[in-house]
């Protein structure tokens, strides 16, 4: 449940590898560079997204110096206006969505923003209506409200692979925050992730062991936003 135009927006991409700025001890360019601070980045994404109070010690100081830069450019591109709104319009929805799953507001406003790219990249309809989906949510089989295709990028055998795949469509958001509840609520496989109140890392980590996405990283990425959203000041 984790669509090609989302993942664009997701976890350490878009704003990031624009905006960050290089540690000033870092080679300049040049043979190698690259390779070298891909190894940092990938560094520093693991250790966010499975790193616990006092593992900062793992990382490498430039590592440290490049995680330090991309936590302060996630908080400007969190704060920004046009996520603020989106926010701000779909928090009661989460409010209530949260309540029948048993954990914080933040942690279904973040899987909100990090499935639909904060709003701005929707699924739409065959008409270029909005389809309201903003989890991801595909229509199997006993689905029997509106349908959205779209291209979508699963990991197979730890491979990308692109498809168009058929997503629900909703009325309304409303509607589409109650289905993400109901679906999480009724389903064994997310068991885990009920009542977990704001243990985001618990909450990611549940929905990853059941399936919800199969991009392998999925579970950091969640994690990383609500912490993300959590240092954003409002």
């Amino acid at each position: 449940m984790f669509t090609q135009r989302s993942e664009r927006v997701a976890g350490f991409d878009s704003p990031l590898r624009e905006s960050v700025a290089l540690p000033l001890d870092l080679p300049g360019g040049g043979a190698g560079f690259a390779e070298q601070f891909s190894g940092l980045r990938s560094e520093v994404e693991r250790f966010i997204a499975n790193g616990e109070p006092g593992a900062a010690a793992q990382l490498t100081p430039e590592a440290w110096r490049l995680k330090q830069q991309l936590q302060s450019a996630e908080l400007a591109a969190a704060a920004s206006p046009e996520r603020q709104a989106f926010l701000d319009e779909m928090r009661p929805y989460a409010q209530a969505a949260a309540a029948k799953l048993g954990v914080a507001p933040d942690i279904v406003l973040a899987q909100a923003a990090l499935e639909s790219g904060w709003g701005r990249k929707p699924l739409t309809l065959a008409d270029g209506g909005n389809s309201h989906n903003l989890f991801g949510i595909k229509a199997d089989s006993r689905w029997r409200g509106g349908i959205a295709a779209a291209l979508t990028t699963e990991f197979v055998g730890g491979q990308k692979q692109s498809r168009v795949e058929s997503f629900r469509a909703y009325p309304n958001y409303q509607a589409a925050f109650d289905d993400y509840a109901s679906l999480l609520a009724s389903n064994p496989r997310y068991r885990a992730a009920l009542g977990v109140g704001g243990d985001a890392q618990a909450f990611a980590k549940a929905l990853a062991s059941g399936g919800y996405a199969s991009d392998p990283g999925y579970a950091g990425k969640l994690a990383g936003l609500v912490a993300q959203l959590r240092r954003t000041p409002r």
